[in-house]
């Protein structure tokens, strides 16, 4: 399947989209599709968007036949397979919101996933289930006392009577599924996504963000239940037309090196990842890796959905440039679940813009200078970097807000991003109290995140509830994980940085470093190493916990989680020891 519409083509029909419907009707007239791989790279399922358009229209007859209201959610456990797609499309030919649930990754075993699936049945009020085989048994404990019509796997489904009225799909103004955050800072909160908004935000991505042009071709490795995962490389692929190849996030885990093959194999030219996928190819390809790719035809490689780690997609450039990966193809974009997906997105065809500033201006008076390392002061300023984000969407505005006093703040200011458009949500899922906190009557959308402006650019800092504030100073969490993932013993992606309170009241910054080193007296040395840095970088003690390999909370889509490591650090913390650790720290400054 590698037939392509023209770029004219592309501009011209898609125009006329108001519906995902109507976006796989477009896309089934074509010759295009999605295949999908093991981890082997073994080619396992072929699914035109023909027989996706024929099949989804089949199952939905099936569902209609259950007699559900309109609007009944559909539950679906999103593992990578053609099932979770035709079940997708399905509940829009038939009328009914599909909610996409993660699959069991970095959960913590059989009752930490239950009882998450059983909060999200319950929190998106969930009519019908459906689990692809492996992933049944879970769904059935966590939906036991919960009042469904219908819990089962596709068989379940295929074995149901088709109503023979005629079908009646979502229109324009109705939601067009719930799409739960990966809940990095807090519980995960069902997102509502109309037509409308969904459609606005793939035709910003298709036409402006990415240009999509003839011959393009994606490759994804991302879950389907994460919004880049969902709306970039299973939505956006339909809309645009273009073939898509994929490989399940568990087998990427396992062998990251099938991305890259699968990128030589389809000479695909367009594959996205958060920094840390591009970190974990590198590991594991190693300095001296003999393995032969050919990247050449990689024209986009898009980094977002968390903090872009400029270094670690250098190293990935460098390491591949003799396989042909061009460092000009990284593209930073800015994003969220609750405004589709995307806000920005850089220029193309430029590589990554890192605007390095002076941390302590940053911290103090929320000032992003520009960093000018001069010989008497190179040891007194800290350079922070950030990665440039591109400009946003047509039909989107955008203002940084001051976090103290709400003012539009100017041109490298910081401040909190909010953001207005067609693209955002119309609210959370059953939850008017949290809807209300961050989405205003006017629809100015508060996204929690902290960025500044550059020559009308915008540039992400972090996420404004991650920030570590110690005597009034503003201290940035991916500072100090910086720090720890600088020291040899530490790889990226290993540290988690936060603050907690003290039982006599005082705020201390906490890293928490996932080490491999077995030895005591090298064990000891790093903690003494980092904690000296930091002392002598910010000028505030800090305490060091050393935790085995792996052991590190992450999100349902792979993002380490800064709340659930605090959380998990409170079970466990011997505040003596914390005590006499800071108090060490000071004596030795």
């Amino acid at each position: 399947m590698n037939a392509t519409p023209t770029h004219h083509q592309l501009r011209l029909k898609y125009g006329n989209f108001s519906t995902l419907s109507e976006a796989l009707d477009y896309a089934a007239s074509g010759e295009t599709g999605c295949n999908f791989y093991s981890g082997r790279g073994k080619l396992t399922h072929v699914l035109t968007y023909a027989d996706l358009k024929q099949q989804a229209q089949n199952l939905a007859r099936r569902l209609n036949g259950l007699g559900l209201s309109r609007g009944a959610r559909v539950a679906l456990i999103a593992d990578t397979t053609p099932d979770f797609i035709r079940f997708f499309f399905a509940c829009q030919y038939a009328g009914l919101i599909p909610v996409p649930l993660p699959i069991s990754l970095h959960l913590g075993g059989h009752q930490a996933y239950v009882t998450q699936l059983n909060r999200l049945l319950e929190s998106c009020q969930a009519s019908i289930a459906m689990a692809p085989e492996g992933f049944l048994p879970f769904l059935e404990e966590a939906a036991t006392g919960l009042d469904m019509v219908l819990i089962g796997g596709p068989e379940t489904f295929a074995s149901l009577e088709e109503n023979q009225d005629p079908l009646n799909p979502l229109e324009p103004q109705e939601l067009a599924y719930i799409q739960y955050t990966s809940g990095s800072t807090r519980w995960p909160r069902g997102v509502e996504v109309t037509q409308s908004a969904v459609m606005t935000n793939l035709s910003g991505i298709i036409q402006h963000g990415l240009k999509v042009q003839s011959g393009d071709r994606c490759v994804s490795w991302l879950p389907f239940y994460h919004d880049m995962g969902l709306v970039g490389f299973v939505l956006g692929p339909i809309a645009s037309q273009l073939s898509v190849d994929y490989l399940s996030t568990r087998d990427f885990a396992m062998r990251p090196r099938q991305w890259l093959n699968l990128m030589t194999k389809s000479r695909a030219t367009i594959s996205f990842s958060p920094s840390f996928g591009y970190e974990l190819c590198v590991r594991r390809l190693g300095e001296d890796f003999n393995e032969h790719y050919d990247l050449s035809s990689w024209r986009i490689a898009g980094a977002g959905a968390e903090t872009i780690r400029a270094d670690s997609l250098s190293r990935f450039a460098k390491t591949l440039k003799a396989s042909g990966f061009k460092s000009e193809a990284f593209l930073a974009c800015y994003g969220m679940a609750e405004c589709s997906l995307a806000i920005s997105f850089a220029p193309l065809n430029k590589g990554l813009e890192v605007d390095r500033v002076d941390g302590d201006q940053l911290s103090n008076n929320r000032l992003a200078m520009p960093f000018i390392p001069l010989l008497t002061d190179e040891e007194q300023a800290r350079c922070s970097k950030f990665v440039n984000c591109g400009v946003p969407l047509p039909g989107y505005e955008v203002e940084i807000r001051n976090i103290m006093t709400g003012d539009v703040v100017k041109e490298r200011e910081s401040g909190i991003i909010f953001v207005r458009g067609a693209s955002t949500m119309t609210g959370y899922f059953n939850d008017p109290i949290l809807t209300q906190e961050v989405l205003s009557p006017d629809g100015w959308l508060n996204t929690g995140d902290i960025g500044y402006w550059v020559e009308g650019s915008l540039v992400i800092i972090g996420r404004s509830k991650d920030m570590i504030i110690i005597n009034g100073r503003n201290i940035w969490p991916q500072d100090l994980e910086f720090m720890a993932e600088q020291q040899a013993e530490v790889r990226p992606g290993d540290s988690s940085a936060f603050s907690v309170s003290t039982p006599d009241g005082h705020e201390i910054a906490i890293i928490v470093v996932q080490c491999r080193e077995m030895d005591n007296k090298k064990r000891e040395d790093l903690v003494q190493r980092l904690r000296s840095l930091v002392h002598k970088e910010l000028s505030i003690p800090c305490y060091i916990e050393l935790i085995p390999p792996r052991t590190l909370p992450r999100t349902s889509s792979g993002k380490l989680s800064r709340s659930r490591a605090k959380a998990d650090f409170l079970t466990r913390i011997q505040w003596e020891e914390v005590t006499t650790n800071l108090s060490t720290t000071a004596g030795s400054a």
